[in-house]
């Protein structure tokens, strides 16, 4: 596995993106996710890669409303030609929130939207990742809130560059059983993204979250694409991402 960060997590305004970046490919981090257009050529410089950017926006009106599918269209296809352009792997997108849509429903409208978009992703080579988010704490009414649900998208679009992003942080508020999870529905996962819960803070003691098995169980999977640090810090982030980098190695 390649380890990366999230940007808009440890970017503070006391810290250079500079020094954010360097130390992070120090550490050993292969890529970043969701960084600035500004910063991308100095992320380059340090030899780390953009591992994903978002695909559209929004969070709350997204794929599964027919009536956004044409202004969605058009910003996923502008952003895999910066993608092809920079070598991003992946673009985040978002089902939307219910606002009183069945899942059934919500399901076919959202695999109909990225039916839109999925050949043009092949051609470029990257992958459209379909994110899974809690509607329990932080995304009220969010439909993607199952991997049950995003799994069946994917099987309706039936592309090789349509995924999941599975984060860890959100499916442990919404189902738990992670493991299990990751073992059956591994072959839907393109990313990962960590946090610890309760609180999306730091991977240590404090939280419910046993990370070890859980990077042992990817790993078991064959899976060789990024696993993202999504957490933010209480302390200084660049100690931060040391810790949680080091723990992610140490779990072999």
């Amino acid at each position: 596995m390649k380890q990366s960060f999230a940007w808009w997590c440890y970017a503070r305004p006391d810290l250079k993106p500079e020094v954010l970046l360097r130390t992070a490919a120090e550490i050993g981090y292969q890529g970043v996710d969701l960084i600035d257009q500004q910063y991308w050529p100095l992320a380059k410089e340090h030899g780390l890669q953009i591992a994903s950017i978002g695909g559209h926006t929004s969070i709350e009106r997204g794929l599964n409303r027919p009536a956004e599918h044409a202004r969605i269209e058009q910003e996923i296809l502008s952003n895999l030609a910066l993608a092809q352009e920079w070598g991003i792997s992946s673009l985040i997108c978002f089902s939307g929130n219910r606002a009183g849509m069945s899942d059934e429903e919500g399901c076919e409208n959202t695999a109909e939207g990225l039916r839109r978009v999925a050949k043009a992703a092949e051609e470029a080579n990257v992958t459209l990742i379909l994110e899974l988010l809690n509607s329990k704490v932080d995304h009220p009414d969010y439909q993607c809130d199952k991997t049950s649900w995003g799994a069946r998208v994917c099987e309706l679009v039936d592309s090789p560059r349509v995924k999941l992003l599975y984060d860890i942080y959100h499916m442990q508020i919404m189902e738990g059983d992670l493991i299990r999870t990751i073992q059956q529905y591994h072959p839907y996962f393109a990313h990962y993204h960590t946090a610890g819960n309760p609180g999306r803070h730091d991977i240590d003691t404090s939280q419910e979250i046993y990370y070890p098995p859980i990077y042992q169980a990817i790993r078991a999977t064959g899976y060789e694409g990024y696993i993202a640090h999504e957490f933010m810090p209480k302390g200084d982030p660049l100690q931060a991402l040391k810790v949680a980098y080091a723990d992610c190695e140490h779990s072999k």
